[in-house]
């Protein structure tokens, strides 16, 4: 018989398919919708923040086959954090928002770094076999 198993273990894969589906989703729409409406610098900006958009996904996808623990969860909560301030603040920037919008970019970067440490303290701590 199955355990039920608390709806908290399972958000880093429900995220992880909500930004994979949304960086698709804003890449296309940037690449057609947006394609006579921004600038050369807008096309740039908004280039730069779905790509990063959707890395980061796979990035969370990816942690959600880490093994459940601390690291994981900074990871996922990271990397999240890091897709809304970093993509979210070049999207806006690029759709003509003012430019102290860009001041909150790096704290986004800082978000993505903190996940890939704790990506990589996750997957670290996976149990090898004894030698």
């Amino acid at each position: 018989m199955r355990q039920p198993v608390p709806a908290f273990v399972h958000w880093p894969s429900w995220l992880a398919g909500m930004a994979g589906a949304s960086a698709v989703l804003l890449g296309a729409f940037g690449a057609h919708a947006l394609r006579g409406v921004l600038d050369p610098a807008g096309r740039e900006l908004w280039h730069t923040a779905s790509q990063y958009h959707f890395w980061h996904a796979l990035a969370l996808a990816a942690a959600c086959l880490a093994p459940d623990g601390r690291g994981r969860r900074i990871a996922s909560g990271a990397f999240a954090i890091g897709i809304v301030l970093f993509s979210g603040s070049l999207y806006a920037l690029a759709l003509g928002a003012p430019r102290w919008c860009g001041a909150i970019t790096p704290l986004g970067g800082v978000a993505f770094i903190v996940g890939w440490i704790a990506l990589g303290m996750a997957l670290h701590r996976v149990d090898k076999p004894a030698s």
